[in-house]
């Protein structure tokens, strides 16, 4: 009885203790809240000195502060506590284009406080990280496992560079532990699972389209594999991405698309899209930075960009509501940070956008070898909802950021209409190139000489040019008629108006003669069956006697010509 009074007790006090001392991820966020607002009465100069508490002026977050020791060395010096076992973080990066156009990116960080590396370390719990992973990396002794799903192509000079780039279509690689044996049968076995886990065509992958690089995917996490025997890569260029990827996806997340940041990954606003990516990197690292423990890393992104023509909206104005349809209410409950920054790198006086509402904390990161600016707008502050407990990020243009008017066309109501207003220095050379994809038509809109080609209309440049001679246009009714025929206000210039050649275009046109081949066959196929079978319920059928013989037949003759009775 004393051993169970013991137990009994020793369970209270530790029931006890849990409810007097707040965990660690409370504590976490508790300090980092705090720390935020400590931060957020400060504003730092151009000269690096600190302002009074003003709130309304601009303030600059950092995570990580060098100190001078005592020995003139530079110590870094971590502000928040130490991390908690099981963390998750969610952040979402806006980028406006110069195109118009609007780069976004999400980053969902979770951070499992276990170490698959150990030989022989199962685990049965799970807190935030995805059950389904963790039995993956765990059965399939994975060290490092990276897989995206790309629809579209980036293009790198009209939108930068990505934060993490990726192939159209399908990609896999993975590195596996120097004790597993067969590697081969795991990576097979390994597709298959994760082709059931995202709902994609991973099956398809085999030992016809997987290589073993060796230089070009090194691991990303801790460990300096040198062995390629235990990386395969392979890639599924036609793989189609949709929602029935999406939905799996968001489900590893730890808040699903309830609450936080995913509450904006709408599949129809996604996928209607220039360019859309989601990925997830599994991979070891350090939790703190003498890598005293160890960790797994699970990171899940989405690059999506938004096309301002493909909208349906003539204006370049943007906003969360128009990107995702949805607004953000509140952060992720389990999340220890979630914030979004909005890169206003190339807009430092607001010369080109206005973005609000307006935030007073600023960051700066270094991306890709730049230095970028961000505003920040930190989910876990009740003040950056406002009164309406809603946070809807409004971007709107300055003035006309471009010489471009572009409206698409619809099939069969609309022509594609493309103006651009640009400034020509003489002697030069302007080559405007469009692209277009093929289609077939109807039968019934072939012209009769379809194989001639389909003309497209001519292009029309419109003009002021600069006049030799200062003409007036108060007179100009005294002038002849061929003399002017389109009145300008400048007096130094005259207005031109010059048509280029129409295009022929040649789309792929059907074998003509084929129609006229099936109809002359059908219509032979029908006569002839209608015909004999028209034979067949109008003919009269009559029983005809045998005809006699040869010699009767001539004995009857002759019986005839001489008057006698013929034979019967």
């Amino acid at each position: 009885m004393a051993a169970h009074r013991c137990g009994l007790s020793l369970v209270c006090i530790l029931f006890f203790s849990s409810l007097a001392h707040p965990s660690n991820c409370d504590t976490l966020e508790k300090a980092n809240h705090n720390r935020a607002e400590k931060l957020s009465i400060s504003e730092v100069n151009t000269d690096g000195g600190v302002a009074g508490e003003d709130l309304n002026e601009s303030q600059w977050l950092s995570t990580d502060v060098e100190v001078d020791g005592s020995d003139g060395s530079k110590n870094s010096e971590t502000l928040r506590p130490a991390p908690a076992k099981d963390q998750f973080q969610e952040e979402l990066v806006i980028r406006p284009l110069h195109s118009g156009d609007i780069y976004a990116s999400f980053q969902f960080r979770t951070l499992w406080d276990t170490d698959f590396l150990r030989e022989g370390q199962k685990v049965s719990h799970y807190r935030l990280f995805p059950k389904s992973l963790g039995q993956v990396l765990s059965k399939f002794s994975v060290r490092e496992l990276h897989i995206s799903f790309t629809q579209g192509f980036w293009r790198t000079m009209q939108w930068g560079q990505p934060f993490i780039p990726s192939p159209p279509g399908a990609e896999l690689w993975v590195w596996f532990h120097d004790t597993v044996s067969d590697v081969d049968g795991n990576w097979k076995e390994l597709t298959n699972v994760l082709s059931g886990i995202f709902c994609a065509s991973l099956n398809f992958i085999d030992l016809t389209n997987t290589v073993q690089p060796s230089a070009s995917f090194k691991p990303l996490g801790l460990g300096n594999a040198t062995d390629h025997r235990f990386l395969r890569y392979a890639t599924l260029p036609r793989e189609i991405v949709c929602t029935e990827n999406l939905t799996p996806w968001k489900k590893l997340l730890p808040c699903g698309s309830k609450a936080g940041l995913a509450v904006l990954l709408k599949s129809e606003k996604l996928f209607h899209s220039s360019f859309h990516s989601q990925a997830v990197h599994i991979r070891p690292v350090c939790q703190d930075e003498r890598c005293t423990s160890k960790a797994w890393e699970l990171r899940q992104t989405l690059n999506v960009v938004f096309d301002l023509y493909t909208s349906g909206q003539g204006k370049k104005e943007w906003s969360l509501f128009k990107m995702f349809s949805r607004t953000l209410t509140e952060a992720c409950p389990l999340a220890s940070s979630s914030k979004v920054y909005v890169d206003i790198t190339d807009n430092p006086e607001g010369e080109l956008f206005e973005l609000s509402p307006a935030t007073p904390l600023l960051s700066q990161a270094v991306v890709l070898g730049d230095r970028r600016t961000y505003s920040v707008f930190d989910l876990s502050r009740a003040e950056t909802f406002g009164q309406l407990r809603s946070l809807n990020l409004l971007l709107r243009w300055k003035g006309d950021s471009g010489y471009i008017q572009y409206q698409p066309a619809k099939d069969r109501h609309r022509p594609h209409l493309l103006e651009m207003l640009i400034q020509l220095p003489p002697h030069s050379m302007t080559e405007v190139t469009v692209q277009f994809e093929r289609a077939l038509l109807k039968w019934t809109e072939y012209t009769p000489d379809p194989n001639h080609g389909f003309y497209v209309g001519s292009s029309v440049v419109s003009a002021l040019v600069p006049s030799m001679v200062a003409m007036s246009t108060n007179f100009t009714q005294d002038q002849p008629l061929f003399s002017s025929f389109v009145p300008v206000k400048e007096e130094s210039s005259y207005f031109v108006r010059v048509y280029t050649e129409p295009l022929l275009v040649n789309l792929p046109t059907p074998d003509f003669s084929m129609p006229y081949n099936v109809i002359c066959l059908t219509c032979t196929v029908v006569a002839v069956g209608y015909g004999s079978f028209y034979n067949l319920l109008t003919r009269t059928f009559q029983v005809d006697e045998p005809s006699p013989p040869l010699s009767k037949r001539l004995a009857n003759l002759i019986r005839r010509m001489r008057g006698v009775p013929l034979l019967a």
